[in-house]
């Protein structure tokens, strides 16, 4: 999976961009404000004006010129004025000018704040030589430190918030990160210690990132676990229960058989064995087959199945049986369809529904099957006119090992149905059966047909 379409991986972008924004938006407001105070605090107009009046008796107004070249880098603009006028010009703003010969005039201190973050002075200097001037200073508050200094205090600032927002930023990640790891983590531990309804559950709310996704797939994956290790639980109570008859009359035969002195009575009694071994060896594998098929691996791809066909096939096979008791097997009509799935599978079922018709049909009785093919789904129906399955047993007929109470002289194991069952749901599809008006049993499939099913 591309990170780049990961829900997780954006979530996780985006919470780190915008921890770095805040922090730079932050970390630019401080600075702001910690380079305002700092300046406002520490500019000592007397000491500018000595340190200006300094470099004007030492060197002129050369000397002057280059101390207010270096003031002008350190964000002031500054520099002497005599007799009314500046001994070296700097800039000023027009509103300023036009008040400066006011307090020049005065001959005293002056600091005013004209605009906001904006001082100017105007300081009263003696110097060495008793001369008097006056330094005229304009300075905004942010910029009386060195660019160096401000970059130093920026970064520094800058790194601290980084560091603080970042780690906040990271706990959270880390803690919506680690609790359905943590859960799916416990719920994993659960199932390996054998407790098999052991579920992530819902902690996350209606979260749709990759960790969520996990937590529904491994709690998909718990439910089918347990689904199908119940079922297997199941089929084998089941099957242990109904091997008990056949056990216990094999052991019967066969100590009946070795009391036996009659060779002829002896092969009898094994004959009978033989018959309750091929038995049992049917029962354990449609057993393992309704296992299988309750596994969701039927172990044969999808291909496409020609269901006229498949289903006039089996009616050519089953009529051997038929014929035996005088039975009529009748395929009505019907145009070729075509559906999605594993014909052995579907040839299994088909054969199974037609020798219960045919197992429960009175001798010289009638079979009949028909299909019709719909819009996107065909229906298969089987009818015999048996004696039926009580309304009440209609419900558990497609249980495994049920047998009706109408099957007692019956042969079989109570499988074939429940195969059947399987296998229809293995295609996507329903099995439904009712009494039949007059009596009998309808059998009917639906099964959902290819896009181009129907022919």
């Amino acid at each position: 999976m591309s990170p780049f379409k990961s829900s997780l991986y954006w979530r996780l972008l985006i919470s780190f961009c915008a921890a770095n924004l805040l922090a730079l938006g932050v970390g630019g407001f401080l600075t702001t404000r910690f380079i305002a105070y700092t300046t406002a605090v520490e500019i000592n107009w007397a000491n500018l004006g000595q340190s200006a009046d300094q470099a004007y008796e030492a060197g002129g107004t050369a000397a002057l010129a280059e101390w207010v070249a270096q003031q002008r880098r350190e964000g002031i603009e500054a520099t002497l004025f005599e007799q009314g006028q500046a001994l070296v010009p700097i800039r000023l703003p027009s509103s300023v000018q036009g008040s400066l010969q006011t307090w020049l005039d005065a001959k005293r201190d002056v600091v005013l704040q004209p605009w906001p973050n904006l001082y100017l002075a105007v300081q009263q200097i003696t110097g060495a030589d008793g001369k008097t001037r006056q330094l005229v200073a304009l300075s905004r508050v942010h910029t009386r430190l060195r660019q160096q200094t401000r970059q130093t205090i920026f970064l520094a600032i800058q790194g601290v918030l980084s560091m603080i927002f970042i780690g906040l930023v990271g706990w959270w990640v880390a803690r919506n990160v680690a609790r359905p790891v943590e859960a799916i983590r416990q719920a994993t531990r659960r199932m390996a210690s054998g407790e098999l309804s052991a579920r992530v559950g819902d902690d996350r709310g209606h979260a749709h990132d990759e960790l969520a996704q996990l937590a529904r797939d491994f709690d998909a994956m718990a439910e089918r676990i347990e689904a199908l290790v119940a079922h297997d639980r199941s089929v084998l109570q089941d099957l242990s229960h109904e091997l008990r008859s056949p056990l216990a009359r094999l052991h019967l035969i066969l100590d009946l058989a070795r009391r036996s002195s009659d060779a002829s009575e002896a092969a009898g009694y094994f004959h009978q064995a033989e018959q309750e071994i091929t038995r049992l060896d049917n029962m354990t594998g449609e057993m393992l087959a309704l296992s299988r098929l309750e596994g969701g691996i039927p172990g044969v791809n999808r291909e496409p199945v020609e269901l006229v066909g498949l289903v006039s096939e089996c009616v050519r096979r089953a009529e051997l049986e038929a014929q035996a008791r005088d039975i009529t097997l009748a395929l009505g009509p019907a145009e070729a369809v075509t559906v999605s799935g594993s014909e052995l599978l579907l040839e299994r079922a088909f054969d199974n529904l037609l020798a219960n018709a045919i197992k429960f049909s009175p001798v010289g009785g009638r079979v009949e099957l028909s299909l019709q093919a719909g819009k996107d789904r065909v229906e298969l129906s089987i009818r015999d006119h048996g004696p039926g399955v009580p309304p009440a047993e209609l419900a558990s007929l497609f249980r495994p090992l049920f047998r009706g109470s109408n099957a007692v002289r019956a042969g079989g194991h109570g499988l074939g149905l429940a195969i059947v069952q399987r296998v229809v749901r293995a295609h996507g599809g329903e099995i439904r059966a009712s009494n039949a008006d007059g009596g009998g049993l309808i059998v009917q499939l639906d099964l959902p047909l290819t896009p181009t099913g129907l022919a």
